[in-house]
């Protein structure tokens, strides 16, 4: 993963610088430092007015009582749309574009969230972030309530579903009033067999 991110950070100016000389060939070059410039600015508006946008759906969120995860990591977006827009470059102005506009934005979130944020929350958490935890016995135990089900140790709801707790999908047992009747001998010892 760090291999790819220094690989990344690498290749990206190198691709930017190799653009900016092959578009001087059909282009002035006061030309292009205009375009550089301007998408720069006018990128810097836009992550500001989406800024705000999301600032203000943060703020709705915290009032409903809601976690305001989707907007937190298009926060996070916003910050990288900034930096790659701030950097000299049409690639980097394009990534940046990418990740200003909700259009594009949106996508790239949820499969940010999918493959990297949900997935480690769930390592750090034991899967207590996201409401994947085993509602009976451990992961892997064969010995628990469900062994031998397909349900590997979930309620029927699945991880995190809202299941009742029952797993396998057997039949509950009530055990009836005397079940609960405990006799005492006379030392106060109890003389119920279990």
């Amino acid at each position: 993963m760090v291999n790819r991110l220094i690989a990344g950070l690498l290749v990206v100016p190198l691709l930017d610088a190799l653009l900016l000389v092959a578009s001087s060939a059909f282009l002035d070059w006061r030309l292009i430092v205009v375009l550089v410039v301007l998408t720069g600015l006018f990128g810097m508006l836009a992550v500001r007015a989406e800024g705000r946008h999301t600032i203000r759906r943060i703020q709705r969120s915290l009032a409903r009582g809601d976690p305001p995860t989707d907007e937190l990591v298009d926060g996070g977006l916003l910050i990288a749309a900034g930096a790659f827009l701030l950097t000299p470059g049409f690639v980097t102005d394009a990534v940046g574009a990418l990740l200003v506009f909700p259009l594009t934005r949106v996508p790239i979130r949820r499969v940010l969230k999918r493959r990297f944020i949900v997935p480690r929350l769930d390592d750090y958490t034991g899967g207590f972030g996201t409401g994947s935890v085993y509602t009976f016995g451990f992961p892997g135990d064969d010995d628990g309530p469900g062994a031998g089900s397909t349900s590997g140790g979930f309620g029927p709801g699945g991880p995190g579903r809202g299941g009742t707790g029952r797993s396998g999908g057997g039949d509950t047992v009530d055990l009836g009033e005397d079940a609960y009747e405990v006799e005492f001998d006379d030392d106060g010892d109890d003389t119920s067999t279990a």
